[in-house]
């Protein structure tokens, strides 16, 4: 499954484990850095390799369009997005 920037991840394993994320840079094929706008912030992202992460169909279009038209976006529209995201498959569930 190909990553796109701005698609939301959740970690499957690292001391992270089961934290929302979205992607906010890739690497190369094996590694991509995530954000969630708290502890990880856009600032200081994490890198994580694609294998330990669970990749969602869910993509957050607002963050994504900004991250490729490289217009900085803040750690309160990352929160804010991922917590919407969240609530949203509770809902479903």
């Amino acid at each position: 499954m190909n990553i796109i920037l701005g698609q939301v991840v959740y970690s499957k394993a690292g001391r992270d484990e089961g934290r929302i994320f979205i992607v906010s840079g890739i690497i190369d094929d094996k590694y991509v850095f995530v954000s969630d706008g708290d502890l990880r912030r856009y600032e200081n992202p994490k890198k994580k390799k694609i294998k330990h992460l669970n990749i969602t169909a869910a993509i957050i279009e607002s963050i994504s369009q900004k991250l490729n038209s490289g217009i900085k976006i803040t750690n309160a529209e990352i929160r804010k997005a991922l917590a919407e995201t969240k609530a949203a498959e509770a809902v479903k569930e």
